[in-house]
């Protein structure tokens, strides 16, 4: 059952780690997460996998825009973690091994770009476990990250691969 939506967050909808994160900021009435072209930021996004979650790789769409850039590129990193039925203990962190995609930014500031990220490492997750998405901007990657300014991430979506 490809293509069907698993869960979508507003950038409002998001929790920030307790160092490093993206920053809420509004553009246009819209909410999004700054994510700083300097230092990797992050931020989580939590959930139940729905009923209807047939098992197997998620496709994690954001949806973002640059602050101010008209070219360049953004690198972003995302990574699952289950919290319950065989989970970690929530005092601590327990990422799988991230996934990573670079995406253009738009010839137009203010116009979205959608970057699609496959994440296969979902640590056995089925329909009803609780969960965690943490999304990063790999600033640090002079190679990949060349967008000049902040991305604003506007929505994550996750969807079956």
């Amino acid at each position: 059952m490809a293509n069907i939506t698993l869960a979508v967050w507003e950038a409002i909808g998001s929790t920030p780690p307790s160092s490093a994160a993206a920053t809420l900021d509004v553009r246009n009435g819209h909410v999004v997460l700054d994510f700083d072209a300097d230092a990797n930021e992050t931020i989580y996004f939590t959930s139940v996998l729905p009923k209807h979650y047939a098992g197997g790789s998620i496709l994690c769409k954001l949806h973002w825009m640059a602050t101010s850039a008209t070219s360049g590129n953004v690198r972003w990193r995302a990574a699952f973690e289950r919290l319950e039925d065989g989970g970690p203990d929530l005092d601590a962190n327990d990422f799988q091994t991230a996934a990573e995609a670079t995406g253009a930014a738009s010839a137009t500031s203010g116009k979205l770009t959608v970057t699609s990220i496959t994440l296969s490492a979902i640590d056995s997750a089925v329909a009803g476990n609780a969960f965690r998405i943490a999304i990063t901007r790999v600033a640090n990657d002079g190679t990949n990250d060349t967008m000049s300014g902040d991305a604003e991430l506007l929505l994550v979506e996750l969807v079956e691969a």
